[in-house]
């Protein structure tokens, strides 16, 4: 009997299972799936919780829902993988061996990585909107807020859902705007960066938003550290930025084990290559979803397309044959803009985002790089989708790699 076992039931680990539990016969294989929390979360919606546009409980459902049968669900969490072993061991002793393993724990918000985030001002007036407790514990602060300075930060790429930070900012500005407040408060967004985005096409289109909502952008912002005393942001070369709130981004790492186990980076991302996501060091562990070091957006567009061709992937591997379905980084992402419009951006590890029509050359019903009602509501139906095709692994009408089909190339030139 092969063993399969998959680290993490988060989005791509989810699909993964999904998707190769049909073609893997159980006669012959056993596929585990090792998950540390009992909840499922849908992770887009954290954004809109702040605002009060999501409830908490329309965000979570039971993670064993969307397990397949045939699967084995352990609720665990994960001390130390031994490739040399091929074997996992959990917290609680259990010692798991597998033939092939899939990571796909994911990353998370690491605030103890810079010094003063997590100290004596967490959760009171410095907040992050990544995880859900704490875009809850913001939506409680936010309830209250009557003005001031009111700074939105990102400490460093890469994050999951880089447009994330740039919603949430076009998202406060109308909230505050709506509750007349806006004049109030003045609105500011620090990154790292030289601009609003990593890609200069949609970077230039974000950056003159930020400048028609009145937002001063504070560029190539290296933090150093946060005082939660004085209420301001340090940076490396000793600006600092002052707030009434900061809402923050914390630098985003992938899972302990993975720097235990000796197969991270620094941020504790799996090297892989980035067109089979192949272990660049075990031929037996791929990684998968945000696990991995693949230069592609840490976003659930990259896990779902790159799961749509992942399995073919996988049975030739283990058949001792090439891998022919080579992912190309595609990534897709509605970017919320406030007051009921949102904006597409489609791209890959070659192509920046560029106006135009998705997924319909010339039709749509999507705009790229441009605000549309239909795009907010596309957003939110994605939900829906999320919950009934995405997670079952269900197929969608949408291409999983990249095409130039009614994108306008003329911002390159």
């Amino acid at each position: 009997m092969n063993k399969l076992l998959v680290l993490g039931a988060g989005t791509a680990g989810t699909m993964a299972v999904n998707k190769l539990r049909p073609k893997l016969p159980e006669a012959q294989w056993d596929i585990t799936i090792v998950e540390q929390q009992s909840t499922h979360y849908y992770q887009p919606g954290y954004l809109f919780i702040p605002f009060g546009t999501y409830q908490p409980d329309e965000v979570t459902k039971p993670t064993q829902r969307f397990i397949p049968e045939g699967v084995n669900l352990l609720q665990g969490e994960i001390d130390q993988v031994f490739p040399d072993e091929n074997r996992v061991l959990l917290c609680d002793g259990r010692s798991l061996d597998y033939d092939y393993l899939l990571i796909a724990t994911g990353t998370t918000p690491r605030p103890d990585e810079t010094p003063g985030m997590a100290e004596g001002e967490w959760r009171k007036s410095v907040h992050e909107f990544y995880t859900f407790e704490g875009a809850t514990a913001l939506a409680d602060t936010l309830k209250r807020w009557d003005g001031g300075r009111l700074v939105v930060h990102v400490t460093e790429m890469p994050i999951k859902c880089p447009v994330a930070p740039l919603e949430f900012t076009f998202l406060a500005d109308a909230f505050l705007t709506q509750r007349g407040l806006r004049d109030k408060t003045e609105l500011t967004y620090v990154t790292p960066l030289e601009g609003a985005f990593t890609k200069p096409v949609a970077s230039a289109h974000l950056g003159d938003m930020l400048n028609t909502r009145g937002v001063h952008v504070e560029p190539d912002f290296m933090i150093e550290s946060v005082d939660p005393e004085g209420k301001k942001i340090v940076s490396y070369d000793e600006r600092e930025v002052p707030f009434d709130l900061l809402v923050t981004v914390p630098l985003n790492m992938g899972a302990d084990y993975i720097a235990k186990s000796g197969l991270g980076d620094d941020l504790n991302y799996v090297p892989v290559d980035p067109f089979t996501l192949l272990s660049k060091e075990h031929e037996n562990i791929f990684a998968i979803g945000d696990a991995s070091d693949i230069p592609a957006s840490k976003a659930g567009s990259v896990a779902h397309f790159a799961m749509d061709l992942f399995p073919e992937n996988f049975l030739n591997h283990i058949q001792g044959l090439p891998m022919t379905q080579f992912f190309d980084g595609h990534a897709n992402c509605f970017v919320e803009s406030g007051n009921n419009k949102g904006l597409l951006i489609d791209f890959n590890y070659d192509t920046e985002p560029l106006p135009g029509k998705y997924p319909l050359p010339g039709i749509g019903p999507f705009s790229l790089l441009k605000e549309t009602e239909i795009n907010h509501w596309g957003k939110l139906m994605f939900r829906w989708m999320y919950w009934n095709l995405l997670l079952p692994g269900k197929e969608l009408p949408l291409p999983a790699l990249m095409s130039m089909a009614g994108k306008d190339t003329a911002d390159l030139s």
